[in-house]
């Protein structure tokens, strides 16, 4: 039996985000306890939740059940939320979520092979139905790329040396399981056993066999045609290249579109930055949900003009 997921900065999330009736985006819906939250507390709200991670739909499903209609679900990346907009008539969004993070479900599930505290098959998929599991890939990546991954979506130190290891042991088919590749980092880096660096290789691992960067630049993108002018977008990043991401596309000074690849000096951004820095869960919430430890919550509101 699996924990349910607390969502993180629940409290904060919702006082940005919650702007009246209409539709809102949890386009990472997980457990659903976001999205709960803003059925909750604004009667007038129906919710659009999306979610890469069949098995995450089907827990949803059963919490969220007693909204009925207020809330309906589909199956789909970050980079698919404009096709799937379709079903919804295109109706501009009151506001959208996009939490970023791992739910506890995903990562205490052994069979889904994306924690190394558990022994199991390497796979690291977000959505099983498809794709390449990491055991594969890493089989057929070139060092230099894996390199680049580790550096860029897990800030490993040693990223050269480690992922010349991974390739050959992954080449030679000694990299099947979780706690293979675990052992691997430690005899690689050497010293003690560091969970938080092993941690960061899967997490660097993960975002690359599942694109997420240019997953979520493409939502970022797509975002200021989504959302209605006073709408607000709230994001939950959990490492500094999310979370650069996130800077990079909606905070004014930076705007970049898919119809501006460069920012205009002049141009109107469509985004207000409602928050000036970062926020961070409280050291209560910490103690109660150690996962919420690296959460860094922005919010952004779509200027009228």
């Amino acid at each position: 039996m699996h924990g349910r997921h607390e969502p993180v900065l629940l409290e904060e999330t919702l006082r940005f985000l919650l702007a009246g009736p209409g539709l809102y985006l949890d386009a990472t819906l997980g457990d659903g306890g976001h999205a709960e939250g803003i059925l909750d507390r604004e009667p007038g709200s129906r919710v659009w939740g999306n979610d890469a991670d069949p098995s995450a739909l089907a827990r949803s499903r059963a919490r969220l059940e007693r909204f009925g209609d207020r809330i309906r679900m589909t199956h789909g990346r970050l980079s698919e939320l404009p096709s799937v907009w379709t079903q919804f008539e295109r109706e501009p969004l009151q506001g959208a979520l996009l939490d970023l993070g791992l739910s506890s479900p995903q990562l205490d599930d052994a069979t889904r092979g994306m924690a190394f505290r558990h022994d199991a098959p390497l796979d690291l998929r977000l959505d099983p139905t498809r794709g390449t599991p990491a055991s594969e890939a890493l089989a057929t990546v070139e060092t230099e790329v894996l390199e680049r991954v580790l550096r860029e979506h897990g800030d490993v130190a040693g990223a050269r040396r480690l992922a010349g290891a991974i390739t050959h042991a992954a080449r030679s088919g000694a990299l099947p399981t979780t706690r293979a590749l675990a052992t691997l980092v430690d005899r690689v880096l050497g010293g003690r056993p560091h969970p938080r660096r092993t941690a960061q290789v899967f997490q660097a691992i993960r975002i690359w066999i599942n694109d997420e960067a240019n997953d979520l630049e493409a939502a970022l993108a797509w975002l200021p045609d989504a959302v209605r002018p006073g709408g607000v977008v709230v994001t939950l990043a959990y490492h500094s290249g999310e979370d650069r991401r996130i800077k990079q596309s909606l905070r004014p000074q930076g705007w970049v579109s898919k119809r501006h690849p460069e920012p205009a000096p002049n141009a109107p951004s469509p985004w207000e930055e409602l928050t000036r820095k970062v926020w961070r869960p409280s050291e209560d919430e910490q103690s109660a949900n150690p996962r919420s430890r690296s959460a860094r919550l922005r919010a952004f509101r779509r200027a009228f003009s």
